[in-house]
């Protein structure tokens, strides 16, 4: 009977050995190295614009079907920031709309506006500074500018023709 003892012995070592060996490797795949879910623009190449300069702040979105709601497919922006809807105020941005902010980082958005836009209207989303304070404030939250001293923004076009499905 001796022999039997010392064999579930051996095998309750074995099976002790293979669990431990199991979890250690399920701690490397959960818990290892992966950021899956963030994001962080430091493990990445920069985005560039069209002139091969580090584009760190733009937004992409395309015409907008009329309405008080606008899509923005993704902002970019390299510190938290505003976006803020306006409309066309003699070729420049004019009355504000509406605004949304935005968390460092490259995220989609939909910003409610306090007026529709209208069929073939002209307007501007526009990234301002952020203050720190939890509102939008015209006076000390700034256009926001490229290198060049230019504000960056995106043109859009209120149309009936947008496709409505594509959201930004």
């Amino acid at each position: 009977m001796e022999p039997q003892s010392s064999g579930v012995k051996t095998w309750q070592w074995v099976v002790t050995v293979i669990v431990i060996v199991a979890l250690i490797v399920i701690g490397i795949l959960v818990f290892g190295g992966s950021k899956s879910g963030t994001t962080d623009l430091s493990d990445q190449n920069p985005v560039t614009d069209q002139t091969g300069t580090p584009a760190l702040n733009r937004i992409v979105m395309s015409d907008q079907y009329p309405g008080n709601v606008v899509y923005l497919s993704s902002v970019q922006v390299e510190n938290p920031s505003w976006v803020v809807i306006q409309a066309d105020n003699g070729g420049q941005p004019g009355a504000i709309l509406g605004s949304l902010h935005f968390a460092k980082g490259i995220n989609p958005g939909k910003v409610t506006l306090t007026k529709p836009t209208v069929e073939g209207g002209t307007y501007y989303a526009v990234i301002y500074t952020d203050d720190g304070k939890p509102t939008f404030n015209v006076v000390t939250d700034v256009p926001l500018k490229d290198a060049n001293g230019n504000i960056i923004m995106k043109i859009f076009h209120a149309s009936a023709t947008a496709d409505i499905n594509l959201k930004g």
